[in-house]
């Protein structure tokens, strides 16, 4: 892997996971505090479970493995939680946390994009453990915006007003 493919690849998971943080910004925006720790049902999980979930996923696979440091994750314990942590803090903890992974990600070298290494179970590439954060982030986004429009009966929450998206694509 050449130096230049490793830094596009390293921006495109940077813009990628920069757009799930926008999307659940926005989703929390319309949001009550209330909200957030609403669960469709017994089986499903909260918004609020969903980003404690998250900020683990994201510390367990890109902050401790990728940056070498100790696994302390205690995933049983993302989804025990009822309430009591507010929209704001949830937030702060989910950019936060997707702002070290994302400094750790940009500093890795391309060795260790390419190492293998054990993450809960499962043996990665660098690169392996930055697409599995980014996807993980991407499908939980959707969840979280799937739920919000549900609460709040809108077919739409923003995510690209003032972009026209029936533009097509110019091949050169």
């Amino acid at each position: 892997m050449t130096e230049a493919i490793a830094k596009e690849f390293v921006e495109q998971i940077n813009y990628r996971l920069d757009e799930s943080t926008r999307m659940i910004v926005l989703s929390f925006d319309q949001l009550s505090e209330e909200d957030i720790w609403k669960r469709p049902n017994a089986n499903s999980n909260s918004i609020g479970n969903l980003i404690l979930h998250l900020c683990g996923n994201i510390t367990q696979y890109a902050i401790s493995s990728l940056g070498c440091l100790e696994d302390e994750r205690d995933r049983d314990s993302e989804f025990l939680i009822i309430k009591g942590i507010s929209k704001k803090q949830l937030l702060e903890k989910m950019q936060s946390t997707v702002k070290k992974a994302k400094e750790i990600i940009s500093a890795i070298s391309v060795d260790e994009l390419l190492r293998k290494r054990e993450v809960q179970g499962f043996n990665f590439s660098g690169i392996g453990i930055a697409i599995h954060v980014t996807e993980h982030y991407s499908y939980h986004t959707g969840q979280i915006a799937f739920w919000t429009k549900q609460l709040k009966d809108k077919k739409s929450l923003g995510f690209y007003d003032g972009i026209d998206l029936n533009i097509k694509n110019k091949n050169k």
